[in-house]
């Protein structure tokens, strides 16, 4: 009796095998965040599809549809703004990703346009190894044909391969 009824029992690991368990517990359509210090906006965050995976090893939240995010600094009365068509955040190692024509305009009026941006918040730093497209205010434009490390408030960045034009009544005066 015991053997008949041990062959009839099924490993349900291998029936379920199949079976997608990574699903979002979470879903937010047309989602508007704000988050504040001390009563002053410091990140405007809009997206129309935030999904939330927290019932898994390494939760993550993903943005499937894009978006559209406005950061400000006490520093300037422009905030500065991101755009991508899909974005994810992985809050274990607190590590942003973002893809599909990525564009960022800086509190200065700098604008970086790319492929893709990575953003690790512990290191503070951004970097992507696609093309990246730079201009401003003035008019000057840099190329990195192969990318760029920058500190993610951009006060600090270098290009890998650049190439670029620039207007010179910009330019400081050489001694000769």
């Amino acid at each position: 009796m015991f053997f008949l009824m041990q062959s009839c029992e099924e490993d349900m690991t291998k029936v379920n095998k199949d079976k997608k368990t990574n699903f979002a517990s979470q879903v937010i359509y047309n989602g508007n965040i704000i988050q504040r210090d001390s009563g002053i906006v410091k990140v405007n965050f809009k997206a129309p599809l935030i999904e939330k995976y927290e019932l898994i090893d390494s939760p993550y939240i993903e943005t499937k549809k894009g978006i559209y995010l406005e950061f400000f600094d006490k520093k300037s009365k422009d905030p500065g703004k991101i755009w991508a068509k899909y974005a994810k955040y992985n809050e274990k190692k607190d590590f942003y990703f973002a893809k599909g024509r990525v564009k960022i305009i800086t509190t200065e009026g700098q604008t970086f346009v790319t492929e893709t941006i990575n953003w690790d918040k512990k290191s503070q730093k951004m970097y992507t190894k696609d093309t990246v497209f730079v201009s401003d205010k003035d008019g000057n434009i840099l190329v990195g044909s192969h990318g760029m490390v920058a500190k993610d408030d951009f006060t600090e960045y270098t290009f890998f391969n650049n190439s670029g034009s620039f207007n010179s009544t910009n330019l400081p005066a050489t001694s000769k």
